[in-house]
């Protein structure tokens, strides 16, 4: 991970800028009250992006290499999954 600045900001908060913004669009969806498989997959990606971005950039994980970096990777990959399929089943 590079921490030169990038038009004046580190990654870092950039990072947080972005978790922000996908804060704000599964909100606006809620408000919205939007629904239906798709939606409903659709926050739960934006759920696993936000939780790998945390991982990466505010626990420290996104520098190392090996076996380190599995256990939030495959905390994500492995409830999503699961959820998915049920989202999928119960239609």
């Amino acid at each position: 991970m590079s921490k030169k600045p990038f038009l004046g900001m580190r990654p870092c908060t950039w990072v947080f800028a972005i978790l922000i913004a996908l804060t704000f669009v599964t909100f606006y969806v809620g408000e919205q009250g939007l629904g239906g498989l798709s939606i409903a997959l659709f926050v739960l990606g934006i759920a696993m992006i936000k939780g790998h971005l945390v991982g990466a950039y505010f626990m420290g994980l996104g520098g190392l290499r090996g076996l380190w970096r599995w256990p939030v990777s495959v905390w994500l990959i492995v409830p999503g999954s699961l959820i998915t399929v049920a989202f999928i089943l119960s239609t």
